[in-house]
């Protein structure tokens, strides 16, 4: 891979079917390639197996690819997704905290498909049910994406907010610490995803923002993701700034999830590597690429 070519856009976050998106590790190379993506990473929820696919897919002439992760993350202050770039994919200490990720959505799954019986009268196949399980790390969304299916909900909207979010579980997650840990541990740089968002409506500004980066600064964090798709200029300045104060790096995603979101791979509300701030540049400079 030329690692000598020039970067002009970006894309450092997206989802594939190994977690909840919807187009296989293959078809995303063939999208990217398509959108005139310079440089992309896959960040599955809680797995790598995606990356390790894609690394083995990728062709000399193909574009630059960052090894990517996100671990959806809580802890007594909130949630927290953060994600992990150019990590060892060998690591013990990564693929440890996937696997705990993994057994904690397994378990879930397990209690969300209970309640949804016991509370709703809600019941599926045991085929759908197979294929639930079998699924790298199944979550709320193919849930939604079934209940539909099923005409228990008439979108995934429906079933969120009225039945799944509803759903109470024990409080089993994996941690922020934990997370930024496991991530420097294994060689990679841990970035806080769409630091202004929480949990459904949260949103974090000003002094709360600030306060929820000093405490993950604290573990370890050393990025956040400043240019998203769903980001105002507001909220973006408001993170280069934070960035700036606290000497983190500065990365740009759009969360694509295939037709699970209506996101374009590519929107990251930067137009070009050239006019993005030193610190994109020297994420860039310093992340580990194929």
């Amino acid at each position: 891979m030329n690692t000598e070519k020039k970067i002009g856009r970006i894309d450092l976050h997206m989802h594939t079917s190994v977690s909840d998106g919807t187009d296989s590790p293959k078809e995303i190379i063939g999208k990217v390639r398509a959108a005139g993506i310079d440089l992309f990473s896959v960040t599955d929820h809680d797995a790598v197996k995606g990356c390790d696919t894609i690394r083995a897919l990728l062709k000399a002439d193909d574009p630059l690819f960052i090894s990517g992760i996100e671990f959806s993350c809580k802890d007594e202050y909130g949630k927290y997704h953060i994600l992990g770039y150019g990590y060892d994919a060998e690591a013990e200490a990564i693929r440890s905290i996937v696997q705990y990720g993994h057994n904690i959505r397994i378990e879930k799954l397990g209690m969300r498909l209970e309640a949804l019986r016991d509370k709703y009268g809600f019941t599926f196949s045991d085929s759908d049910i197979a294929k639930l399980y079998s699924l790298d790390n199944p979550g709320k969304p193919h849930l939604a994406n079934l209940m539909v299916r099923y005409g228990y909900a008439k979108d995934k909207s429906e079933a969120f907010g009225e039945y799944l979010n509803r759903i109470k579980l024990p409080n089993a997650n994996v941690r922020p610490e934990m997370a930024i840990e496991g991530i420097l541990k294994s060689g990679g740089i841990p970035v806080l995803a769409h630091p202004s968002y929480g949990s459904g409506d949260e949103l974090y500004t000003g002094d709360e923002m600030e306060e929820r980066l000093k405490r993950l600064i604290g573990f370890g964090l050393r990025g956040v993701e400043a240019f998203y798709s769903g980001f105002s200029d507001k909220l973006t300045n408001e993170m280069l700034e934070f960035a700036e104060k606290y000497d983190l790096y500065v990365t740009a995603g759009s969360d694509y999830h295939g037709s699970n979101k209506l996101i374009e791979i590519g929107d990251v509300r930067l137009d070009d590597v050239s006019s993005a701030p030193e610190a994109l540049h020297r994420f860039l400079a310093d992340v580990p690429k194929r």
